[in-house]
């Protein structure tokens, strides 16, 4: 009775994070969850106070332009221009999307054929290959790790994928890895996509959460044949809010918006405003920043204190831990839950899509840096006196 698209889907990676979180509290412990990338501080008060006016002002205002309302569209471009230096229009070059999930699954809905290849980067969201399928089309997994620089090998990739490809999907910065893409070579990648008329789709979900130089957006390079997907639930932890946009060439966005048109009827009005507000300010970004980089230095140090490799993000909410050699990335995560230490990871086995992409030397577990400072504190110090492998 189940449709064959969504047999070809395996288990969600998160979906089983959270059940092997639910196994450990039936057992009577209590686990820490740093499987999942969901911000434990509160969305911050002046989002929140935003929102709960909005409710009022908008109880009687029907439904949303599936497309976003032009204020959160003009605020979403007007910071867009301001951290980027690029202008876009927000009517023909902006849509809403619930959160950048929705947008990146559905996306290949408008432009992929049974048949057709969207590359993905591979271990990566498993949405990338997930809406390919959907879709009816191939995901063809382009290896990132230790031998690539952590980003997509452009001339590894056969001539006869290329043929075939309508879409490249990469996230700067990085998830997993916390990578990210050096402004040179998304000129390199865009240029590569351009040629070969495949639609460069940048993941730009992190771009806030960084530790050094701020990360490049694909719309610096170019807007021809580029989009960009982006979400305020990191930067702004506001994951439950469901709110993002997708911004870049206006021939794409059309019928992108065509299929939206289908698909849902758009984001409440409230949630927008609330958006809005984030946008308005960025020192609840920095704040955030801040606090990822300490929880940041606080597992590299302990991992590295338990012998492990040292393992230091450029960006992103995750540290990817690689495992010593001859050490499974299940058997570090499984280590990772001892009573001692009660962390929940992911392995990198429950994130690739071609498992032969990876030697035996690239087993990592990604641990989201979510918890509050005290737990943080605690499983560092755990980490390091009583990891055994």
């Amino acid at each position: 009775m189940v449709s064959h698209r969504l047999n070809q889907l395996g288990a969600y990676a998160m979906a089983a994070v959270r059940q092997k979180t639910a196994d450990l509290e039936a057992r009577g412990f209590s686990p820490v969850d740093l499987g999942m990338g969901d911000p434990s501080r509160p969305t911050p008060e002046l989002i929140r106070k935003a929102c709960a006016e909005a409710v009022e002002k908008h109880a009687a205002s029907g439904y949303p332009p599936f497309a976003g309302g032009a204020p959160f569209k003009e605020a979403v471009a007007r910071w867009f221009e301001n951290r980027f230096g690029v202008s876009l229009c927000p009517e023909t070059m902006l849509i809403s999307s619930v959160g950048s999930k929705e947008s990146i699954f559905h996306l290949p809905e408008a432009f992929v054929d049974p048949g057709d290849v969207v590359i993905c980067p591979d271990p990566g969201y498993p949405p990338y290959a997930g809406g390919a399928m959907f879709a009816e089309g191939t995901p063809y997994y382009a290896a990132v790790n230790h031998a690539t620089d952590f980003l997509p090998d452009l001339e590894s990739i056969p001539d006869e994928i290329a043929d075939k490809a309508k879409i490249f999907w990469l996230p700067t910065p990085s998830s997993p890895s916390g990578k990210i893409a050096s402004l040179e070579y998304l000129e390199k990648w865009i240029q590569w996509c351009q040629e070969r008329n495949i639609i460069a789709c940048s993941d730009e979900a992190y771009s806030e959460i960084y530790f050094g130089d701020p990360p490049h957006s694909a719309l610096e390079v170019s807007t021809e044949g580029v989009l960009v997907f982006n979400s305020l639930s990191k930067r702004s932890a506001m994951t439950g809010y469901r709110v993002g946009w997708v911004a870049g060439d206006a021939e794409l966005i059309a019928p992108y918006r065509k299929l939206k048109a289908n698909i849902d009827t758009g984001t409440p009005w409230f949630i927008q405003d609330a958006a809005i507000a984030a946008y308005s300010d960025e020192s609840h970004v920095q704040l955030m920043r801040d606090e990822y980089r300490a929880r940041r230095d606080l597992f590299v140090a302990a991992f590295e204190k338990a012998g492990l490799p040292r393992c230091e993000p450029d960006a992103s909410m995750y540290v990817w831990q690689r495992a010593p050699e001859g050490v499974s990335s299940a058997d570090l995560a499984e280590a990772l839950l001892d009573e001692k230490i009660l962390a929940v990871t992911i392995p990198s086995s429950a994130l690739v899509g071609n498992a032969s992409l990876h030697g035996p030397g690239e087993q990592f577990v990604r641990l989201s840096m979510v918890a509050n400072w005290e737990d943080s504190q605690r499983l560092a110090n755990a980490i390091e006196n009583h990891l055994r492998l």
